[in-house]
Order: structure tokens, then sequence, then C-alpha cells
């Protein structure tokens, strides 16, 4: 699937697929979160297509921006997230997919793509940048 591709038949059931706003690429946003402790893991890109089968396999299928491609979590690392639950947000433009996830979900390794440049962390910072002056 390419942004200039012509929309392929949805294989999702037309009551979820008419709810989607896609992309002008037709991809949304997807999400994936630690079912049990609400530890935000990565943020991928879902089609119809990969949403389809993230529902129907209970394993979380992506697309693959970079290598025009689908790509299911754990296929080559090792590193699977399985489904818990599947979401949309209130616009229908976002995918919320709470998981298990077994090792890393980062391709870097870590556990969580969003550990390793934290702009705020209220816990440790006194507010927000500026905010004593």
């Amino acid at each position: 699937m390419t942004s200039s591709s012509p929309r392929r038949p949805s294989p999702l059931a037309p009551e979820i697929a008419d709810r989607l706003k896609r992309g002008a690429d037709g991809l949304l946003p997807a999400i994936a979160q630690q079912y049990d402790t609400g530890e935000v893991l990565m943020l991928g890109w879902m089609d119809d297509e990969a949403l389809h089968r993230t529902l129907t396999t209970g394993r979380c299928t992506y697309w693959s921006r970079s290598r025009q491609e689908y790509w299911v979590k754990g296929d080559t690392s090792g590193h699977f997230q399985w489904v818990k639950s599947v979401a949309l947000d209130c616009d229908a433009d976002t995918v919320l997919v709470k998981v298990d996830q077994v090792g890393a979900a980062c391709h870097t390794g870590a556990r969580t793509c969003f550990d390793a440049d934290v702009l705020l962390d209220a816990r440790t910072d006194s507010g927000a940048p500026g905010a004593d002056q």
C-alpha cells in the first residue's frame, strides 16, 4: 500500500470500517499499551488490513511505512504483542491496542519507545520549564 495506490475494499466489518478516519495515506496511528500496568510501549501504523489481522489473530500487525509491508510484532525479534483489547478513540482516528508485551517493544531493544528522551517528569521536576520565573 502506498499513498498513491487506490484504496482496496476493506476486510473490516462495515460498522468498523465506516467509522475510521484514516490519514491521506490510509493509515491510523496505533498505540500499544501494556494491558496490566498502563505502560505506553510504542506507536505503530495500521491500515484496514493490519487492523483486521490484529483483531482476528490476537497478535499486533502493523504497516511499515519505510518498508511498505506488513509486519507482525515478534515474528523476527521474538518480542511478541499478545492482544488483550482494541479500542478506537472518540474521533475514530487512533487505535489503542492493549497488549501483553513479551520482551522489548522498541526496535532499539528497550522495553518502551518512550523512556529514552523524557522531556518532563512531574515526579522529579518542579513544573513546566520557566514555571519558577
